[in-house]
């Protein structure tokens, strides 16, 4: 299939009336804003070819000129620019223990539920996801119409079933009651599947496919040359992270099933980290899970949701979980008020010379965990509490914020809807109500890229929070998307 801008931008248009693929680019930025700099150039591997292989190191490279504060250690510079940025020594530690005000969120419970990020081939990326990264594919929304295809998905939980009498006296547990938790029965596409998908009390993976990408490497007319993977100056998206209890063994697991590394465990400094590629070239954090986590959940509604956490259950056995999306911020204050307001919880918080990072989760999917209270003292000792973030089941949102920035009225992440920086796309929150939770949310001022009666699909819109990241606000439940459906 020939597939040229002109198609891209015709499916774009198509994606923005329907309010299904919002862009907003991934952003990585060093403090250019700042005077007395000094230049830094990293290498970022990028691949020439589009095969399935196509992020093997080669020889051919693209430099991104990174302008970092002088005062800058290597150490430190090498963190900002892999991302090590963390919850790791050399930083101070605040934890947040109060939840934000009732008065301060949206109407409607709003919860985190996706993280978009586009993709040129699904026959790839589908199966990184799943086979390699143990995520499940709970649904599809296809739109031959429009031409792009949607797909969802989400860890969902192998966990240690509740054990049967015979079975505790013989103190038996198989594999298979093991993994009970974690069968998913209903077909993508199907309607079942989109009741669960628009009421799941978790965070899904959106992938949103243009139909012809894939293609885009065979014909020479094309001006597709791929997505835009962030972590460029003054990008504003970093990278998706998942949690694992060994990481060696699981990045030795990546390895052999062909997936290639920006850094591997035994590189640098932060040996309980690394950074793998997906094949779109996004970064995927790959992060060393401290401790099994608890699973008591602090929801408190008379409302059911479909929960995508353990529930009366020691501890889950997935070898990875979907544990991140990060963001750069310009000013936290703005950016933590706004995402409270959305009825998330700063979780912890860490504060660098030269940078700060914001942990945040939907307050109704906290575990036990989340809402310990705990009180570092002056020691900097933070490992309880990094064990207690990095074991959670749900995903976090991590607001990476580079000092300056605030202060400086010209500087702006780019956020997706710059033409040949298209890669994420947005994140989404459900609320009961649409129009009442974006009534709520126009007083803010930040504007919407599309309002819920906006284009030809109503009910659902894209505000824009403080840095232009789109943010959708779907209904709960979700509303008629105008998909083909798959008919079993």
């Amino acid at each position: 299939m020939v597939v040229s801008f002109k198609l891209l931008n015709l499916s774009f248009i198509c994606l923005q009336l329907l309010l299904l693929n919002a862009d907003i680019v991934s952003c990585f930025t060093a403090n250019s804003h700042k005077k007395h700099a000094v230049t830094f150039m990293e290498p970022t591997l990028r691949c020439s070819s589009r095969s399935s292989n196509h992020h093997k190191e080669t020889s051919s490279f693209k430099y991104s000129y990174l302008t970092l504060p002088s005062s800058l250690s290597l150490f430190s510079k090498t963190q900002r620019i892999l991302g090590l940025h963390g919850l790791y020594a050399g930083s101070q530690t605040e934890i947040q223990e109060t939840p934000p005000s009732p008065n301060h969120i949206i109407p409607g419970r709003p919860t985190w539920q996706q993280t978009m990020l586009r993709i040129s081939d699904p026959q790839k990326s589908i199966p990184f996801y799943t086979d390699i990264m143990g995520m499940t594919l709970i649904d599809t929304l296809d739109f031959p119409q429009y031409k792009f295809k949607l797909f969802f998905l989400t860890t969902l939980p192998e966990v240690c079933a509740p054990l049967d009498d015979d079975e505790e006296e013989a103190g038996a547990r198989t594999a298979t009651a093991a993994a009970a938790a974690a069968t998913y029965k209903l077909t993508p596409g199907t309607q079942e599947a989109h009741d669960y998908l628009w009421s799941m009390d978790g965070t899904a993976l959106e992938l949103t496919y243009n139909y012809g990408t894939e293609n885009s490497g065979d014909d020479e007319s094309s001006s597709f040359d791929g997505y835009h993977a962030g972590n460029e100056e003054k990008d504003g998206f970093g990278h998706i992270a998942f949690n694992t209890n060994d990481l060696l063994v699981s990045c030795d697991a990546l390895e052999a099933a062909g997936v290639t590394f920006k850094k591997k465990p035994n590189e640098g400094r932060m040996r309980n980290l690394a950074f793998a590629y997906d094949p779109d070239g996004y970064w995927i954090e790959i992060i060393q899970r401290p401790s099994p986590p608890t699973t008591t959940s602090t929801t408190t509604t008379a409302t059911a949701r479909t929960s995508t956490s353990p529930k009366n259950t020691k501890e889950f056995q997935n070898t990875f979980t979907f544990s991140q999306t990060m963001l750069r911020i310009k000013d936290p204050k703005k950016s933590i008020s706004f995402y409270e307001s959305l009825g998330m919880k700063v979780l912890l918080s860490r504060h660098f010379d030269d940078f700060s990072l914001y942990f945040l989760a939907s307050s109704t999917t906290l575990t036990t965990h989340d809402d310990s209270t705990k009180d570092d003292g002056d020691d900097g000792d933070d490992g309880d509490d990094i064990s207690n973030l990095g074991s959670r089941f749900g995903p976090i949102l991590e607001l990476t914020h580079n000092h300056g920035t605030e202060n400086d009225t010209e500087f702006k992440h780019y956020n997706g809807n710059e033409e040949g920086r298209q890669g994420f796309g947005h994140v989404g929150f459900l609320v009961d109500d649409v129009y009442e939770a974006c009534d709520a949310i126009r007083s803010m001022g930040y504007g919407f890229k599309k309002e819920p009666d906006g284009g030809s699909m109503k009910g659902l819109a894209f505000a824009y929070d403080p840095d232009g990241y789109a943010v959708e606000i779907i209904k709960r439940g979700g509303i008629e998307f105008g998909d083909e459906r798959v008919v079993i």
